[in-house]
């Protein structure tokens, strides 16, 4: 067999515009060529390093001219740790570019006319906005240019914070993060300190040694604090100094955690977790409501943002009092406990049992007593018997996640005729989608976009769709 062709080398390549997974886009003859890390005004030489039919995707080997857009970014670590993609670039012209994407989307995925790009919502705070935080720990320290070209000796050395993209075994040294507020950096740091002091090794995913794999900090608007760290192996002595110096080091964590994860995957969310000091939950606050978040829980990254969507979920909604509305993928109850005082009553519905035993918490904490929630598989709770025990549904809210709604879920909908659906998405491409399945009986007539996360391509959006009805009615 004949050696493979060389990918091209393409110079002074112009982009022009932004795309999909966030990067930029240039034309090369009939082709699109898609590049990470540059923004529009940019002119780059660019590597291809795949090749398609109508499509290649390449890297940047010189920057010929930056963009007069530009901005300088504000984290030390951009363009390593993988997140913050979008720092270089000026935040309205991020949330043009979001607006553009949920456009596009709808457009040609979904054939929704729309006339104009639609209504964006930006966020007040564009740093220190996130309110969980992963840090991994790894004896496989990334090491950057400027350690590598120091002389200094590394080997042995550890590192704390992120993973590079495309390497499950290298983590990069994160001795900054703007995306969560303090004291997240400091207890990220102290602790990297103290056990680098106290020679506690760090994980090996290679190896599957070292004791130290994971640190998760959670905080809330209300000020409370959570911190969970994970072991592989249960070493008493070991555990014992380490949580006994983040209690005494942070008075102010009002639930402190530790669990045994002896699996080759991080996930904990079947492992014990253990309370070591403080109380097994925090409570968020959003607007007047209180909600109880556990270590297991999920709730909203961006609480601040997370009222700015739900009020336009509920706006979509137009709640007099008296509607059942169903929600769909409720989790914890959020949405329906947000809308709950603006409707007749709530019918939550959620796949994962720990969050609706959440959800049901968060309703009595907050006295709202016209909600009920169930757990199962959403294509085999959403039958007629359902329906008919529970009531017709007058709104169906649904916030499914990236991959969007089962085509059966989408079938139940249709069979159940809503008057309308108001759709809550992170992925406007997968909503885009379902609203096309939709669309054998739905007609979107409103849509607006939330930006959640902030210097990221990722963007929420909301759409309100009308149940179509028969000529003659």
């Amino acid at each position: 067999m004949g050696k493979k062709k060389p990918l091209p080398l393409i110079e002074n390549v112009l982009f022009t515009a932004v795309g999909a997974e966030g990067n930029a886009i240039a034309r090369v003859g009939e082709m699109v060529l898609f590049v990470p890390m540059l923004i529009p005004g940019d002119i780059a030489d660019i590597r291809v390093r795949r090749k398609k039919k109508r499509f290649m995707e390449g890297d940047v080997v010189a920057l010929r001219q930056l963009s007069a857009d530009r901005i300088e970014p504000a984290c030390k670590h951009f363009g390593l740790c993988g997140g913050c993609k979008w720092q270089h670039m000026p935040y309205d012209l991020q949330l043009k570019w979001k607006a553009q994407q949920v456009f596009d989307n709808l457009t040609r995925i979904g054939r929704v006319e729309l006339a104009e790009l639609p209504e964006i919502s930006g966020a007040k705070n564009t740093f220190f906005y996130r309110n969980k935080l992963e840090f991994t720990f790894s004896a496989k320290r990334w090491l950057t240019r400027e350690e590598i070209a120091s002389g200094t000796d590394f080997k042995g050395s550890g590192a704390l914070g992120f993973h590079i993209p495309g390497y499950y075994d290298k983590v990069l040294e994160i001795t900054e993060c703007h995306l969560q507020p303090e004291p997240s950096n400091s207890i990220r740091n102290s602790l990297r300190e103290f056990v680098a002091a106290e020679a506690i090794p760090f994980f090996d995913p290679v190896t599957q040694e070292g004791l130290l794999r994971n640190i998760t900090v959670r905080t809330t608007l209300a000020g409370q604090l959570m911190v969970i760290v994970v072991f592989r192996e249960n070493e008493a002595v070991v555990i014992e100094r380490v949580m006994g110096f983040l209690k005494e080091k942070f008075p102010q964590i009002t639930s402190l955690f530790y669990v045994i994860n002896d699996k080759r995957n991080d996930t904990i969310s079947d492992r014990e977790i253990i309370v070591y000091s403080g109380k097994d939950h925090i409570i968020e606050e959003l607007g007047d409501l209180r909600f109880r978040v556990g270590p297991k829980s999920f709730y909203q990254t961006n609480p601040a943002q997370a009222s700015v969507l739900y009020g336009i979920a509920r706006d979509f909604a137009r709640l007099t009092n008296v509607e059942t509305v169903y929600d769909l993928y409720c989790g914890t109850g959020t949405i329906a406990c947000y809308i709950a005082r603006s409707a007749g009553r709530v019918i939550g519905v959620e796949y994962v049992e720990e969050a609706v035993a959440d959800a049901r918490l968060n309703a009595a904490m907050n006295g709202i007593e016209n909600v009920s929630f169930h757990s199962g598989d959403m294509r085999e709770v959403l039958t007629q018997d359902f329906f008919g025990t529970h009531g017709s549904p007058d709104v169906i809210i649904t916030d499914p996640p990236r991959a969007g709604m089962h085509p059966g879920v989408v079938d139940a909908i249709l069979e159940a005729e809503p008057p309308a659906i108001v759709y809550v998405s992170c992925n406007p491409a997968t909503q885009a989608r379902d609203i096309q399945l939709l669309s054998a009986k739905y007609i979107v007539t409103a849509c607006h976009a939330v930006d959640m996360f902030p210097h990221t391509h990722h963007v929420e959006n909301v759409v309100r769709l009308e149940l179509i009805k028969p000529l003659g009615h």
